[in-house]
């Protein structure tokens, strides 16, 4: 009984080897492991549409640090979704906000969360002040957003002076949309500011928002020339296969659960996973930028259609996984 049990197992272990794996976290550079934190402190000043959560570095804790916002998709409200993405930033020496900007699936409606997310960046940044927390720096202001998120960045680095955020001095949009909703959506991005430096990137299966969003954006920022439109794609070479859809940025941490259960936390429970396009998309995209905006350095990795910009890191048998394409603003970006 002994052999006929593990015979098949052999026969698949010898004839149906598993393929190639994916490429882990580099140990330094945009995107890497090489963190200055070893823990990360949060709390919870959430409990309306307008509220957020604070990400602190800490082991050791500074006196300071710049600050990052990030904005979640339509939904997922949990931070535990993002939460490995939301560690990295926070143990790379940076605080961040985590604006609710939606109660629940219902509400508010889309019209709010704009003011909502710009309410809850400045109470947060006021909150930062005081008592026991790492003090926020007065150096520029970065956000990322993912999906609903994307669109409510692009929209706060239009309107900053009118919702009195400080000015976004970079923009990573990742899936950025609103589906059937409008609000926070813009007509025309062209009164974003010259000196934003704008990152989006869409893939190029997403059946959710597609890339209409993120191409309006681009299109229409004509007066922000540092700005770069990233295509992904699948790679099926090995195992977990690549894939290019709409929520290819989760990444899972359970210790930042805030016990909002919704469809959306189902979901990426379901599908969320660490790999290529985490440490070499999003991760180094966002490092890069942080790098770029604030100090000019790692901008041939943030911009410019370069091979250290496209490239997704390599699988386990030397294959380089499908890079990313770039369009950059000389490029004709007619929409058809």
């Amino acid at each position: 009984m002994y052999f006929w049990i593990s015979l098949p197992f052999l026969w698949l272990s010898f004839f149906c080897p598993s393929g190639p794996s994916g490429p882990p976290q580099p140990s330094d550079g945009p995107g890497g492991a090489d963190y200055v934190h070893d823990g990360v402190r949060f709390s919870d000043q959430a409990g309306t549409a307008e509220g957020y959560w604070l990400f602190e570095p800490e082991s050791p804790s500074p006196d300071s640090a710049p600050v990052v916002v990030f904005l979640h998709g339509y939904g997922a409200i949990n931070p535990m979704i993002y939460g490995g993405w939301v560690s990295h930033i926070v143990r790379q020496g940076n605080i961040v906000i985590y604006p609710r900007y939606q109660q629940n699936l219902l509400a508010p409606g889309s019209e709010a969360f704009a003011g909502n997310a710009a309410k809850g960046i400045l109470d947060a940044l006021a909150e930062l002040g005081e008592g026991s927390h790492v003090r926020p720096q007065q150096g520029p202001l970065v956000l990322v957003g993912h999906s609903y998120g994307g669109a409510i960045a692009a929209n706060l680095g239009v309107r900053f002076p009118e919702l009195g955020i400080p000015q976004p001095r970079g923009l990573l949009l990742c899936a950025p949309g609103t589906g059937p909703l409008k609000g926070g959506r813009l007509d025309s991005y062209e009164d974003m500011p010259a000196d934003t430096r704008l990152l989006i990137m869409v893939s190029v299966d997403d059946q959710v928002v597609g890339d209409e969003l993120g191409r309006l954006i681009f299109e229409t920022a004509v007066h922000t020339p540092h700005r770069n439109l990233l295509r992904q794609f699948p790679d099926e070479h090995g195992e977990p296969a690549v894939t290019a859809g709409h929520n290819e940025c989760y990444a899972l941490d359970a210790r930042f659960d805030a016990d909002i259960h919704n469809l959306s936390y189902y979901r990426a429970l379901r599908i969320a996973k660490n790999d290529a396009l985490d440490y070499y998309g999003y991760w180094k995209l966002l490092d890069a930028l942080l790098s770029c905006v604030r100090s000019d350095e790692y901008c041939d990795t943030a911009f410019g259609d370069t091979p250290a910009q496209r490239s997704l890191g390599q699988w386990s048998d030397g294959e380089p996984v499908k890079g990313l394409e770039v369009l950059l603003p000389a490029e004709d970006t007619t929409v058809r």
